[in-house]
């Protein structure tokens, strides 16, 4: 597994995350042993929010690591919240008390890293601070960051904060790449050409901010994953292409995609199948070519000017 570092260097996390999304409704045994298949493979980072499984999975994954020997010390846990039933609540209130939530269901005195989920337009940056300060000097979490923020939300929030916000959270893929598209086509009077993120990628790299690419299997938002779908065969033949060449399962290739770029992007996935993780993993073990990565983004139907 290869290792990446977050924020200021102070985080060493594997640069492949187990989202945990999906756990809420699986057996504990069950996700002691997926949990452990990912220590195996050299995962150290985990993804939960407050809202999965309506916080089941943190519970869940709790218990799992109960069934383990004293890992606590050796992995990253990272939470978010800010997403309630029909609205957003970045209040200074919620944020305490989601982080209250979480710490109690995953059983742990700290959280390493907590991510605002969605922008709040509602959002009042001095009362965020003001959250965000109590929870680092109290201990109860270590680093923060948002999720599917733009450059002028975060440079907003960070105008109050006394923290650095050292990850945002974005759909990447093959298949839903907005933030790379616009810079392909500058100037260029076409759709991709439209810019609807404030260059997000650009601007992340610029402030050592990780992007951790979430639904990396997914096209559109939620509508099912292209791996394997014979809506994309060109795309799934290039991808088994590659993969055969380089020896590793097919879909090791989408994640080698986003590993291959210089932003170091860390990719959140949410298989809960053992097996599936470890070849997921292999991605880690090999490196795409420059030819092989624009390869792939062509067969996705990306046209470069």
């Amino acid at each position: 597994m290869r290792y990446i570092n977050i924020g200021n260097g102070e985080i060493k996390a594997s640069a492949i995350a187990l989202g945990c999304m999906r756990i809420a409704d699986k057996p504990v045994k069950e996700v002691a042993e997926l949990i452990n298949t990912a220590l195996e493979e050299g995962i150290n980072f985990f993804d939960h929010a407050d809202i999965y499984g309506g916080g089941k999975s943190e519970e869940v994954f709790a218990e799992a690591i109960e069934m383990k020997l004293s890992i606590r010390e050796k992995i990253i846990i990272q939470t978010k919240c800010g997403i309630r039933h029909g609205y957003y609540d970045f209040s200074k209130e919620h944020i305490l008390k989601s982080v209250d939530g979480s710490l109690k269901r995953l059983k742990t005195d700290y959280i390493d890293v907590l991510l605002l989920h969605r922008p709040d337009t509602l959002m009042e940056p001095e009362e965020v601070a003001e959250a965000f300060s109590i929870l680092h000097s109290s201990g109860k979490v270590r680093n923060f960051g948002v999720s599917n923020f733009n450059p002028m939300q975060i440079e907003l929030l960070s105008k109050y904060l006394n923290q650095k916000l050292i990850i945002n959270q974005l759909q990447f893929s093959i298949m839903h790449t907005g933030m790379i598209d616009s810079g392909f086509n500058v100037n260029m009077k076409v759709d991709q050409s439209i810019d609807r993120d404030g260059s997000v990628l650009e601007y992340c790299r610029l402030k050592n901010i990780t992007i951790q690419a979430w639904s990396p299997f997914q096209y559109g938002f939620f509508e099912g994953t292209f791996l394997g779908n014979e809506k994309f065969k060109e795309l799934n033949d290039k991808i088994d292409e590659i993969a055969a060449k380089k020896g590793v399962p097919s879909i090791a290739i989408p994640i080698a995609w986003i590993l291959r770029h210089p932003a170091k992007i860390q990719p959140i996935v949410g298989t809960t199948n053992h097996a599936r993780l470890k070849d997921i993993c292999k991605a880690s073990e090999i490196e795409l070519t420059r030819e092989e990565w624009y390869e792939l983004y062509r067969a996705a139907g990306n046209k470069l000017p």
